[in-house]
């Protein structure tokens, strides 16, 4: 299963970006991710293509920046023009300091900081998307004593349940993020910030999930949401200039998945907009979208080198890598799946199934339960795993201590590093030794 522009050369080895990814291992080393740029914007480009072909509607797409958040990345955004999602102080730093348009940066989350929201405002960014009563007085405290005014989006439950992994399901009502459509806090929160003399609110959010296959939750929510701003117009005088449908649309992980085109989720969500605001007297609002994983996803590839196997008569051969679940959570944390090629093997049979265990001390520590590897395969070989792009540095940890990746994006031929592989110096950069304690006053 190849993406974007990876192929397989005359070597027989595994390309990215026309690049050998044996070359790369040798230069950067192992575990690396692998960034082929080339498809990022490709993908950027169908997202904004999918709305431009609707004269006359207002809309942003936004990048998720917790899918995956480093200074070049967010640079890569802000020169194709899009808007950023943040979802944390560091999120937003990074996004500052790589020079993005401020104005053009959302700040989610469910529980931000005084020192986050100071940021923000100090910033003078675009929005604040306001998750529960807490930040909503927070941020009006925060407004008033700077005599400052912020524009808000309030973020709400519509009680869609996306056919996804319970762990990334949000729409639903039992979730701790947004206010409740049903039991009337979304209203409520409505009214406060209608009254409010500092807080601007210009829209709605809402959020359903992730992975999502179907555009129908999309356009379920969006219906929900109207029902009750209908309402709030008459109760409380209040009119959405803004509609956030989130993000949460699926990609191709393995062979199982079928997500659709761009077009064929954004269409429906559009349609939909513009027919509930018709059948409840509004005005077409703008429309915002937050993909993350959608864009860097299937861009995304981690290499590593093969080292030690393990085989169990009857039951099952482990390969093991060098890395595994702290630079790749996902598949311990929510079973997801991934396929795989041996990289300086791709033009062999893969003729043998087996397991792809990581060095973690954790017996849960594995990347691929079922791939398919030529019986060749051996020690020192290298293993691209693919679509790691969103949620594989962004997640990463130092469990055992290993450091983090280096991170390469790699676009015609040539190859840029973007994040420098840690060392064992900077895994203890910031602990302290410790201090004999007296027990003399």
């Amino acid at each position: 299963m190849l993406h974007g522009t990876q192929t397989i050369g005359d070597n027989g080895n595994l390309w990215i970006g026309g690049v050998d990814t044996a070359k790369l291992a040798q230069v950067f080393g192992t575990p690396l991710y692998i960034y082929d740029t080339a498809l990022i914007k490709e993908k950027i480009r169908t997202f904004k293509d999918a709305f431009a072909a609707y004269a006359h509607l207002d809309w942003q797409v936004a990048y998720a920046s917790k899918a995956f958040s480093t200074v070049a990345m967010v640079q890569l955004v802000r020169d194709f023009g899009l808007s950023l999602d943040v979802v944390s102080g560091g999120e937003l730093y990074t996004a500052l300091k790589a020079g993005f348009p401020r104005e053009k940066i959302h700040f989610n989350g469910n529980n931000k900081s005084d020192e986050e929201l100071a940021l923000a405002l100090d910033a003078e960014i675009g929005a604040v998307i306001v998750d529960n009563f807490h930040e909503l007085n927070t941020l009006e405290r925060m407004c008033s004593a700077r005599s400052q005014e912020m524009d808000i989006l309030l973020r709400v439950t519509p009680g869609v349940e996306a056919h996804t992994h319970e762990f990334i399901m949000t729409g639903q009502d039992d979730t701790k993020f947004g206010f409740n459509l049903d039991n009337g806090s979304a209203e409520e929160a409505v009214r406060l910030a209608v009254q409010s003399p500092h807080l601007v609110p210009k829209g709605i959010h809402c959020h359903i999930g992730s992975q999502i296959f179907e555009p129908e939750a999309f356009v379920q929510a969006i219906r929900t949401v109207y029902r009750y701003a209908g309402e709030w117009k008459e109760r409380v005088g209040f009119v959405m200039d803004v509609l956030n449908v989130g993000g949460g649309f699926g990609i191709r992980y393995t062979a199982a998945d079928h997500p659709l085109s761009v077009k064929q989720y954004i269409d429906p969500i559009v349609a939909a907009t513009k027919s509930a605001s018709r059948d409840h007297g509004l005005p077409v609002p703008a429309i915002w979208i937050e993909p993350g994983r959608s864009i860097v996803g299937e861009a995304g590839t981690t290499l590593y080198t093969l080292g030690s196997s393990k085989e169990i008569p009857g039951v099952r051969k482990y390969i093991s890598v060098d890395g595994g679940m702290a630079d790749n959570i996902r598949p311990a944390l929510y079973q997801a799946d991934y396929e795989s090629v041996v990289a300086n093997r791709a033009s062999e049979p893969a003729d043998e199934t087996v397991t792809v265990a990581g060095k973690c001390c954790e017996t849960g520590d594995v990347l691929i339960k079922n791939a398919k590897v030529p019986k060749t395969s051996t020690s020192g070989d290298l293993l691209a795993v693919f679509c790691t792009g969103a949620y594989g540095y962004s997640m990463a940890s130092h469990y055992n201590r290993l450091p983090n990746p280096a991170v390469v994006f790699v676009e015609e031929g040539e190859a840029t590093l973007v994040v420098r592989r840690e060392s064992y110096a900077d895994l203890i950069r910031n602990d302290l030794p410790l201090k004999t304690l007296s027990c003399h006053e």
